[in-house]
């Protein structure tokens, strides 16, 4: 079941259906995560939800404000063409060309989530890509997209690029640049990048260690752990990542939880 965490919300300052709210509190809390994991670059990198309706209209962060700064009710909703439909702030350009993108072309890529940590942008730099020398790594194999690096993602028609480019993935490398994930729901995605970003850490911790050779379990294994890990998240459904989400959504409460304004 789709966490809910409106049952104990302060007071939003407008007026929301019960519905977008908790979608913009769970969105939030997921600003305040990443905070937290240190997924942070200043004011730059964003995770956007889309909001249930026929508009394709969705949430992402204002531009400006640091995530710790984050609230639900500071979330700006926009549509696919970048036109504010509520919030008191900007967006940034390059955020809009990503996420849009994504959104209009993938029915079932309700939250993406896009980080520029060192340890992806270091991995995304590597002309091998991701090995499947780790769990984590393994349970993408097969099924992780590239992106080459085109400059600033501030131009419209590299949307049709990036869109082509994910196709049914939820993994995206985006090269030089950093990573992204997509899923069904805020902790789906979140999920999926813990574990992408899990894995360039751990890629880049071995192929520090010199003159020695990198372990690949057999083509069998991998290719096993991969199937495995599909058939997991198709049996779980709208279930996936909710566990390890809403873990994270009590540790944000016990530190901050202003993040429900």
């Amino acid at each position: 079941m789709t966490a809910t965490l409106s049952e104990t919300t302060l007071s939003p300052t407008r007026e929301f259906t019960p519905e977008e709210w908790d979608l913009r509190l769970q969105l939030a809390a997921a600003y305040r995560i990443f905070d937290h994991l240190g997924w942070c670059e200043l004011i730059y990198g964003h995770i956007s939800l889309r909001l249930p309706g026929p508009h394709h209209h969705f949430l992402i962060n204002p531009y400006g404000l640091r995530y710790d700064e984050i609230t639900a009710s500071s979330l700006v909703k926009i549509d696919l063409d970048g036109n504010l439909v509520e919030g008191d702030y900007p967006v940034n350009p390059a955020g809009f060309t990503i996420h849009s993108a994504i959104h209009e072309h993938r029915d079932n890529a309700y939250c993406v989530m896009h980080t520029h940590t060192r340890a992806g942008m270091a991995l995304s730099a590597l002309e091998c890509g991701l090995l499947p020398i780790s769990m984590n790594a393994m349970s993408f194999h097969g099924h992780v997209a590239y992106h080459d690096f085109e400059g600033s993602t501030i131009l419209l028609e590299e949307r049709e690029k990036l869109a082509r480019d994910l196709g049914d993935a939820d993994a995206f490398i985006l090269r030089n640049h950093g990573l992204l994930t997509v899923g069904r729901t805020v902790a789906e995605a979140f999920l999926y990048l813990y574990r992408l970003e899990r894995a360039c850490q751990v890629q880049l911790d071995a192929m520090a260690c010199g003159r020695a050779e990198l372990n690949y379990p057999p083509q069998e294994a991998i290719d096993r752990s991969a199937r495995q890990m599909r058939e997991f998240a198709q049996c779980a459904a709208d279930d996936i990542g909710q566990l390890e989400f809403a873990a994270l959504v009590r540790l944000m409460d016990q530190k901050d939880p202003s993040y429900r304004e």
